[in-house]
C-alpha cells in the first residue's frame, strides 16, 4: 500500500508540473532546442542533476536536456545516478591526459565537443542553451525569444572576467577587442557552437598552462590559482572565431542578490552562499552529501512566504528573499520526487512537505515568461525600460571613479553592493584610474564592472599632483572607448550609499537640461572666480555629487569638464577661501568648478533637487525619501561616530571578516526629539549598509568560519579603538567626494606617535623584566648565604620592586 500511495503521490505531482522534459520530437527546423549542461561522477553534481532536471520539467523548457557526465572507468563501476538524467558518457580529462594537470574545470569545453562529435541529438538541432549544474531554470529559455542569432550568441555577464582588459587577452587571442566578460547562460546557434567548441577546449589549455599569467591582478581570480581558465577559454575561443555577444545581465541572477525592477529572472544559479533571516546555503557544505539517495531527506526548509513578508518591509529586497526560498524549496521539491521515483518509502506529513504539494508553492513557481522585447547588440540599440504602469523610459548607466587603493575598494565594495539592492535600472560600472605600478600589485579587480583608465593624478604635462583630475578624466576615457546604448548616465562619488532609483524621468532630466544636487558652498560661481573661467558666469550652477545628464550632452561636456579643472587647478593666485569657498586654499575643489565652468560654458543649465542626496549627520525634511547617502563628512550617534577620512589606509576588504565599528541599535536611541531621531536612523542605516556589504563580500570570498579564526580577532578589534581624536567639524560640506590632504594628515601622525609610544613602553617593559629575572636568579645561585642573608635579600629586592612600579 505504501508504494503504491508513492506511485499516486508521484503521478499526481508530475501531473501537476507544466514539464515538458522530453520534447525533441515535436520541434521542426529551424526551431529545434537543446540544453547541456556537464558534471562528474560526484555525489555533490548528483544533487544538483536532480534540482536543473527538474526544474527544466517545471519551467517547460522546450527540446531535450542532456548531461554530460565525464567519468573514469573507475568511477563508472561504483557510479550510482546513471538514471538521474538524459546522459551522455564522455570521457573524463579532470587529469589531463598529456600534462597530467588535475583540473576538472576543463571537462565542460572537453565534453562538449565530444557530444558534436559522438551524438546523433548534434546533428538534428538548431540552437543550444549551456547551463551549469548549480542551476534553477524558472521559466523556458527560448534563444530566439532572447535576440540570439546565427554569429550572435547570447550570454549573461561575468564582469570579474578582468583578463579581457589587458595582457592576458592580448597573449590568448588576435581579437582581445572581442573579448566579452560572459558565463552563466550561454545560448547559441549549434553552427557557432561547431566553430566554437575546439578553440574552447583548445584556449582553455592554453590558458591553463599559463601559469606566469594567474596573478589576481591580471585574471581576476581571487586564489591566483588558474581556476577560472575555462572561462577565459570560452571568452577567448569565442573572440577568436569572431562572435560578439549579445549581454543580458537580467536573466540570470544569484540567489541573494536583488533583481532590478521590471525584470524577472528565468535562471537562479546558486553557486555563492545566500541567506534568509537566520536561515543560510552554501552549496559548498553540501560537497560529499549524498541526499539524492538518502531517502526522506532534504535540505533544511527555509521560511515560508508568510514569514518573509513580515521580516522585510522594503518590496524589491523582499522579492529577493522570496527568489532565495524558492531556489531551494524547488531543489527539494525535486530531490522529495526523487526519492519517490526510487521507491523511498513515504514520507511522514510534515507542514513543510504540506508545502511544496500546496496549489500556493505551484502558484508561486509557475513558470515565468519572458516579456517580448527583441534583444539587440548592447552596443547598437537603445533598450527602453518599462516601469509598472506600462510606460516606456530610456535606459540608464551609472558610473563611478576611483583608484587602485584600499581607501577606495572598501567603498566601491558599498556602493556596488547598495546598487543592486536599490533597484536602480540599468548597469553600474567602475571607472578605475591606476598607474601600471599600480596595476601590478591591485588585487581588487573583482569588485565592480570595470573600465580601466590611466591615472591623472600626476599630470603628464605639468607634474601637479591632483588626484581628483581623475573623475572627468575617467568619464572621459569612458565615452571615447566604451560602448553603451544608454541615454542617460547617471554620476555618482564613491562614497555614496544608494538607498533607491536615481532616474532621469521621476527627476525630470532632458536633454540639455541634466538634473544634480545643490553644492551651495561653490561660492565661485558668484565672484570673479567664474568671470575668469568662463564667458557665461551667469549660467553658473553650484552643483555637484549626483549628475543625471543626456549621453549626447555628456559627450560635448566631458571635454570642457577636464580642460576647466585643469584651468582652475593652474590659477594658484584663486585659491583664497574668499574666491573658492574651500577652506584649505589648496585648490582642492577645482574639478567641482571645472565641472560647473564647463557646464556653464556650453550653457548647461541644472535642476537641482535637494531630494535625491543627503549627508548622514544632517537632519533630513519631513517625507523627502532621500536616494542616496553621500558619507563625505563624519557623523555622529552619541558616543559613536564614523569618519571615512579616519580610514584612508584600513584594508578591510581583504581582511577576512573585517568591518567598521557597529553603529548604536536603534532601540538605544532618545525618542523625544523627531528631527534628532531621523537623523540618527539615517546615520545609523548608512553605516549599517557598508557592514553588510563587507560582510557578504567575505561571504563571496569564502573566508573561513570566523570563530576560527585568528585574523578575525584582530579585524574586530578596529571597531574598538579610541575616537577623541575625531576629525574637527567643517559647518559645510567642503570635502564631499575629495577631501584635502591635509584633512588626513594630522591623524596620521598621530598614529604613527602613539605606534612609536607604545614600542618604547614594551621596550622599557622587557628591560625591566630582564633585569629581574638576572637578579632573582643571581640570588638563587648563592646558596652558601645564611638565612638571615637571604630574608635581608630578599627584602631589598622586594624595596627595589616597590620603589620601580
Amino acid at each position: 500500500m505504501a508504494k503504491v500511495s508513492i506511485l499516486v503521490m508521484l503521478v499526481a505531482m508530475a501531473a501537476a508540473l507544466p514539464g515538458r522534459g522530453v520534447l525533441g520530437s515535436g520541434q521542426k527546423a529551424p526551431y529545434r532546442i537543446h540544453t547541456l549542461f556537464s558534471v562528474e561522477c560526484q555525489n555533490y553534481f548528483d544533487w544538483q542533476t536532480v534540482g536543473l532536471v527538474h526544474s527544466f520539467k517545471k519551467a517547460r523548457q522546450p527540446g531535450p536536456i542532456t548531461r554530460l557526465l565525464s567519468c573514469t572507468d573507475d568511477e563508472l563501476k561504483s557510479y550510482q545516478g546513471m538514471d538521474l538524467a538524459p546522459t551522455m558518457v564522455v570521457p573524463s580529462m579532470s587529469r589531463h591526459p598529456k600534462t597530467g594537470d588535475w583540473y576538472p574545470a576543463i571537462n565542460k569545453p572537453a565534453g562538449i565537443v565530444h557530444w558534436l562529435k559522438h551524438s546523433k541529438d548534434a546533428e538534428q538541432v538548431d540552437w543550444v542553451v549551456i547551463l551549469d549544474a548549480d542551476m534553477i531554470i524558472r521559466g523556458p529559455i527560448i534563444p530566439w525569444e532572447l535576440g540570439v542569432e546565427k554569429g550572435r550568441p547570447v550570454a549573461a555577464y561575468y564582469g570579474y572576467l578582468v583578463g579581457c582588459d589587458n595582457i592576458l587577452s592580448k597573449l590568448h587571442t588576435k581579437h582581445p577587442e572581442l573579448c566579452d566578460k560572459v558565463g552563466g547562460l550561454l545560448a547559441m546557434h549549434i553552427d557557432d557552437l561547431r566553430k566554437l567548441a575546439p578553440m574552447w577546449l583548445s584556449k582553455t589549455e592554453e590558458v591553463r598552462e599559463d601559469r606566469a599569467h594567474w596573478a589576481t591582478n591580471i585574471t581576476g581570480d581571487i586564489y591566483g590559482k588558474g581556476w577560472i581558465s575555462e572561462m577565459y577559454g570560452y571568452s577567448f575561443g569565442a573572440a577568436e572565431v569572431g562572435l560578439k555577444h549579445k549581454i543580458d545581465d537580467n536573466l540570470m541572477i544569484y540567489p541573494g542578490y536583488t533583481p532590478r525592477q521590471g525584470f524577472e529572472p528565468i535562471l537562479m544559479h546558486y553557486g555563492l552562499p545566500f541567506a534568509v533571516g537566520n536561515w543560510s546555503f552554501s552549496k559548498l557544505d553540501n560537497h560529499e552529501d549524498d541526499i539524492a539517495y538518502d531517502c526522506g531527506r532534504l535540505f533544511p526548509e527555509p521560511p515560508y512566504p508568510r514569514e518573509v513578508k513580515m521580516m522585510e518591509p522594503n518590496p524589491n529586497k523582499r522579492r529577493a528573499l522570496f527568489l532565495s526560498i524558492e531556489c531551494i524549496n524547488t531543489l527539494n521539491e525535486g530531490l522529495l520526487m526523487r526519492h519517490a521515483a526510487r521507491g523511498c518509502a513515504k514520507p511522514k506529513w510534515s507542514k513543510y512537505l504540506s508545502f511544496l504539494k500546496s496549489k500556493t508553492f505551484a502558484e508561486l513557481t509557475k513558470p515565468k515568461l519572458l516579456k517580448p522585447k527583441g534583444l539587440k547588440a548592447e552596443e547598437t540599440v537603445k533598450q527602453k525600460l518599462t516601469d509598472e504602469a506600462g510606460r516606456t523610459h530610456p535606459k540608464i548607466h551609472t558610473i563611478f571613479s576611483t583608484e587602485c587603493t584600499p581607501y577606495f575598494d572598501w567603498q566601491t565594495v558599498g556602493l556596488v553592493h547598495s546598487f543592486k539592492l536599490s533597484g536602480q535600472p540599468g548597469n553600474i560600472t567602475r571607472l578605475l584610474s591606476c598607474t601600471d605600478e599600480d596595476l601590478k600589485k591591485y588585487t581588487g579587480h573583482d569588485l565592480a564592472p570595470t573600465h580601466y583608465v590611466p591615472s591623472m593624478s600626476r599630470h603628464p604635462l605639468t607634474g601637479d599632483w591632483y588626484p581628483a583630475i581623475n573623475k572627468p578624466a575617467a568619464v572621459l576615457h569612458w565615452l571615447n572607448h566604451a560602448n553603451t546604448d544608454a541615454e542617460f548616465i547617471v554620476i555618482l562619488d564613491a562614497d555614496m550609499i544608494l538607498r533607491g532609483p536615481i532616474t532621469p524621468w521621476e527627476f525630470n532630466a532632458t536633454r540639455g537640461r541634466p538634473v544634480s544636487t545643490p553644492y551651495d558652498y561653490l561660492i565661485g560661481c558668484d565672484n570673479v572666480l567664474a568671470k575668469l573661467h568662463t564667458r557665461h558666469p551667469d549660467a553658473c550652477d553650484k552643483v555637484g555629487g549626483v549628475i543625471i545628464m543626456h549621453i549626447d550632452d555628456l559627450r560635448q561636456f566631458a571635454m570642457l569638464w577636464l580642460h576647466k579643472t585643469e584651468e582652475v587647478r593652474a590659477d594658484k593666485a584663486h585659491y583664497a577661501t574668499n574666491f573658492t569657498g574651500d577652506i584649505y586654499e589648496s585648490g582642492w575643489i577645482s574639478e567641482m568648478y571645472g565641472y560647473s565652468f564647463g557646464a556653464a560654458e556650453l550653457q548647461l543649465r541644472h535642476l537641482r533637487s535637494s531630494e535625491i542626496l543627503i549627508y548622514p549627520g544632517y537632519v533630513p525634511e519631513r517625507g523627502v525619501k532621500y536616494r542616496v547617502f553621500h558619507y563625505g563628512l563624519e557623523f555622529k550617534v552619541g558616543n559613536w561616530s564614523f569618519d571615512k577620512a579616519n580610514h584612508r589606509d584600513s584594508d578591510v576588504v581583504n581582511k577576512c571578516w573585517a568591518k567598521f565599528p557597529d553603529p548604536p541599535d536603534p532601540s538605544t536611541l532618545d525618542q523625544t526629539d523627531e528631527n534628532l531621531l531621523q537623523r540618527d536612523l539615517l546615520s545609523i542605516e548608512c553605516a549599517r549598509t557598508l557592514n553588510e556589504a563587507l560582510r557578504l563580500h567575505h561571504v563571496k570570498r569564502n573566508c573561513p568560519d570566523p570563530s576560527s579564526m585568528e585574523e578575525a580577532a584582530i579585524s574586530r578589534k578596529l571597531g574598538r579603538y579610541d575616537r577623541s581624536y575625531a576629525a574637527k567639524s567643517n559647518p559645510m560640506p567642503t570635502s564631499v567626494s575629495k577631501e584635502s590632504s591635509k584633512e588626513a594628515t594630522p591623524d596620521a601622525k598621530f598614529s604613527t606617535l602613539s605606534l612609536w609610544v607604545v614600542a618604547l613602553w614594551i621596550f622599557f617593559g622587557l628591560g625591566f623584566l630582564t633585569v629581574a629575572s638576572v637578579l632573582l636568579s643571581g640570588r638563587k645561585a648563592k646558596k652558601t648565604k645564611g638565612k638571615s642573608y637571604r630574608s635581608k635579600r630578599r627584602l631589598s629586592h622586594s624595596g627595589f620592586m616597590d620603589e620601580r612600579y
